[in-house]
Order: C-alpha cells, then sequence, then structure tokens
C-alpha cells in the first residue's frame, strides 16, 4: 500500500505543473498563463512498490471560467527509460525519499497498466493524502472482469456530469472548483477503436 510521507518537495508538484501544464497539446489557456490549484484526485498501487501513482486534478483560474485538468503522475527513483522527452513533467527533491523523477502517467507502463486493473475491479482507488486507505469516492462503472481489453484512455479536461454515465467501463470520481463547489466526473474510460 501507498506511503504518504509528510515532508517537502522541492520544487512542489503544482510548481511543476504550472510550467509543464501550459506546453501541453490539451491545455486550453495561453501558454505561461496557468495559475493552478490542487482540487482533487486519488492513488493507485504499484504491485511492486516501486512506483507512486497519482491521479491529480488541478483547476486552472487563470481563465475567466476555471477549467478542470486531470495529469496521472508517476514518481520514480530513476529516469524511465524510452519515455518520450515531453513525459517528463520534471525532476524534485522529496525530503525522504530524496531526487524524484515525475512523469506523465500517459507515458509510463506501471501506470496505465494499474488503471486498467482499476477499471477491470482488479485495483483499489487510495485516498489522496492518507497512507493505505482506499478512496470509496472513486468510482468504476462496469462489472468487474470486463473492459480495459483495449486500453483505458484519461480525459485530461474534466467535465461535470449531473448523473452517472450509463456506459460501462469509466472511472468517475470528484474535485472541488476554487469557490468550494463539489463536481463529479468521468476520469478515465475504457478506450474504443
Amino acid at each position: 500500500m501507498s506511503v504518504i510521507h509528510r515532508t517537502t518537495m522541492t520544487p512542489t508538484k503544482l510548481e511543476l505543473l504550472t510550467e509543464w501544464l501550459p506546453k501541453q497539446s490539451w491545455y486550453q489557456g495561453r501558454e505561461g498563463s496557468a495559475d493552478l490549484v490542487r482540487a482533487g484526485g486519488f492513488r493507485l498501487d504499484d504491485p511492486e512498490g516501486a512506483v507512486g501513482i497519482e491521479f491529480m486534478v488541478v483547476v486552472d483560474s487563470a481563465a475567466q471560467d476555471p477549467v478542470a485538468y486531470l495529469v496521472p503522475m508517476s514518481y520514480r527513483g530513476a529516469a524511465l527509460e524510452g519515455a518520450p522527452g515531453e513525459a517528463l513533467i520534471g525532476r524534485a527533491e522529496h525530503g525522504v525519499l530524496g531526487s524524484r523523477w515525475i512523469y506523465d502517467g500517459a507515458h509510463d507502463r506501471v501506470v496505465t497498466e494499474q488503471l486498467a486493473a482499476l477499471v477491470r475491479g482488479d485495483a483499489v482507488p487510495q485516498h489522496q493524502s492518507r497512507s493505505d486507505t482506499a478512496d470509496p469516492s472513486v468510482t468504476v462503472l462496469g462489472a468487474p472482469g470486463t473492459g480495459a481489453g483495449g486500453g483505458v484512455r484519461v480525459h485530461r479536461v474534466l467535465r461535470p456530469v449531473e448523473e452517472t454515465p450509463g456506459s460501462s467501463g469509466c472511472v468517475v470520481a470528484g474535485w472541488t472548483w476554487p469557490d468550494g463547489t463539489a463536481a463529479r466526473g468521468v476520469f478515465a474510460s475504457v478506450a474504443t477503436g
């Protein structure tokens, strides 16, 4: 189970994401204009215990209408071999674990495999900031053991949904807007085609 260390990280995750996020093709603001706040998310466990996995929601308040983004991240003790250059979010010094390479989880096999395991019902979502604590607010629609055969698509720009989507193979979770309003939406779904 993931262990959450109460320590420092320099630079912080938000500082790294503020530089990295505006350079992504799916970013909806102007490059260099991000004003990010942490708004939600969850973790998954790496069965090998070597890679930290976090699905972080950040809200960008730089635009008139705030935008919520989902960034799956992997935390590694060494560089990820074979990863494209744009996959590296940045490098930080962790107060307990030392140097950490932080990657966009969409490019990390450990992250994508565990997300597919979640959709199949073979992984348990963990609380974002508490060690060894399941997060029951994260729900997976569809029967365990189905879906994810063709992969899982991460929804980078989150849209609130009023009702639970009718399709199976979706990961639904929540976040909080800067004004304190809670929202829920589809974080990931079984890829089609």
